[in-house]
């Protein structure tokens, strides 16, 4: 049987001068995320060509695991009180998987 899971794909472009703390603040974001029961990873990643532009692939469990994230505390102390704010763009997109691998 294929392992199912729920992707969820974050693009960030982050205001100029602000780079470093955001990633810092991902940072601290990723490793509060990694202990939820549903999550399977987070990671993030800057773009080489364009450092503004950070993308976050997340993998829960299935989409009640990323509602549930999305009530964590630590959604509003880090991603909505100190990291949306030095952000000039943000989109979410999310994913269920389609293979049988």
């Amino acid at each position: 049987m294929a392992e199912t899971f729920f992707q969820v794909v974050v693009r960030y472009t982050v205001k100029s001068g602000e780079v470093n703390t955001v990633l810092a603040l991902l940072g601290e974001m990723a490793a509060a995320t990694r202990q939820e029961a549903a999550n399977v990873s987070y990671d993030f990643f800057q773009g080489t060509e364009d450092p503004e532009n950070i993308v976050i692939l997340e993998r829960y469990t299935d989409a009640a695991g990323f509602a549930a994230h999305r009530e964590y505390e630590h959604i509003e102390r880090i991603g909505a009180s100190q990291i949306i704010p030095r952000l000039a763009s943000r989109s979410i997109q999310t994913f269920a998987n389609a293979t049988d691998s």
